[in-house]
């Protein structure tokens, strides 16, 4: 049987992360033992800062079996930030970053977990322009091609398509298969964790699902990959156009929302929820998902953030 422990890298060195986590392990019990990839410097640095009295339980990780674990404690995996006492800088960061993200993808291949979360992550600087996402980079490292962002909430939940490409570039991406995999994926996902059916709407890529050009990529591409994957016995319909979808009586008709890519549907809803939603990456053989914010330099030692988002994650993977 795995070992049902919350793996949790810290993420950026610089972000409201761990006040964050420090809020939710505050106020909320979990039953999962958590297991925090941090540098022990920066962790006790801002531990001080936010008040914050916990011991830790330094773990070994190469003897993680051996370790009756609980939350009276901060599990606690050291990965040392080089040159820590001068000043943070873009290349000892993401070296920094590389080092958790192989340790926790490590962890998970021995099974010793299978639920990990992942802190902000400074995408511009840690991706340098190879993958569109964290969602992608994680993908690769664990060859997997078919995945998927989910942001979940028990509400309404939705799906980008496309992720974090530049609008003129999604047209090119979209297509009947492409679609379909990600239909089958929500599908799969909601069935298999869920334990329900979902019911799912699908937008249209144009505004209002019409195009002055001859080619409409609504009634060509969207509409058929719909109709194939409703024969395969799917409750899903559209495609819908983006702006009424999310209305009171439209979205309440659905359990997922797909669209044509990133803002059309994470703007609505982050409107409508704002923090109190997760990330959840579909498709990977085991359980990883993200708070809905991001490092949010702006915040910190402004004690204000609002934990919630990582609550709802650490209570998400509790389930399991």
């Amino acid at each position: 049987m795995k070992n049902k422990s919350i793996i949790v890298i810290a993420g950026e060195p610089k972000s409201v992360f761990l006040e964050i986590f420090f809020k939710a392990l505050k106020k909320n019990k979990f039953k999962s033992p958590i297991i925090l990839i941090c540098c022990k410097k920066i962790l006790v640095k801002e531990m001080k800062k936010n008040k914050f009295k916990k011991k830790l339980n330094i773990i070994e990780k190469e003897n993680l079996k051996n370790y009756k674990l609980n939350n009276n404690k901060i599990n606690l995996i050291n990965v040392e930030y080089s040159k820590f006492s001068q000043k943070l800088n873009n290349k000892l960061t993401n070296q920094y970053l590389i080092k958790s993200f192989k340790l926790a993808l490590k962890i998970i291949k021995n099974d010793y977990s299978y639920k990990l979360i992942n802190g902000p992550i400074n995408k511009t600087s840690f991706l340098n322009k190879k993958f569109l996402g964290v969602t992608e980079y994680i993908s690769k490292k664990c060859n997997i091609k078919n995945t998927g962002m989910l942001i979940y909430n028990k509400d309404l939940s939705v799906c980008p398509l496309t992720t974090h490409l530049p609008l003129k570039l999604i047209h090119k991406k979209i297509n009947k298969k492409l679609i379909e995999e990600k239909i089958q994926l929500i599908n799969f996902f909601y069935k298999k964790k869920l334990k329900f059916k979902p019911k799912i709407g699908v937008t249209g890529m144009n505004p209002h699902c019409e195009s002055i050009l001859r080619f409409n990529e609504d009634d060509k591409i969207v509409s058929r990959a719909i109709i194939s994957q409703k024969k395969q016995g799917i409750t899903v319909s559209g495609p819908y156009p983006a702006d009424t979808i999310f209305l009171k009586d439209n979205r309440k008709k659905f359990d997922v929302i797909l669209g044509m890519y990133h803002d059309q549907v994470l703007t609505p809803i982050k409107t409508l929820f704002e923090f109190n939603a997760i990330n959840i990456t579909m498709g990977l053989p085991f359980l990883r998902i993200t708070p809905d914010h991001g490092p949010n330099e702006k915040m910190i030692n402004k004690n204000i953030s609002n934990p919630i988002s990582l609550v709802k994650a650490l209570s998400f993977l509790d389930r399991f």
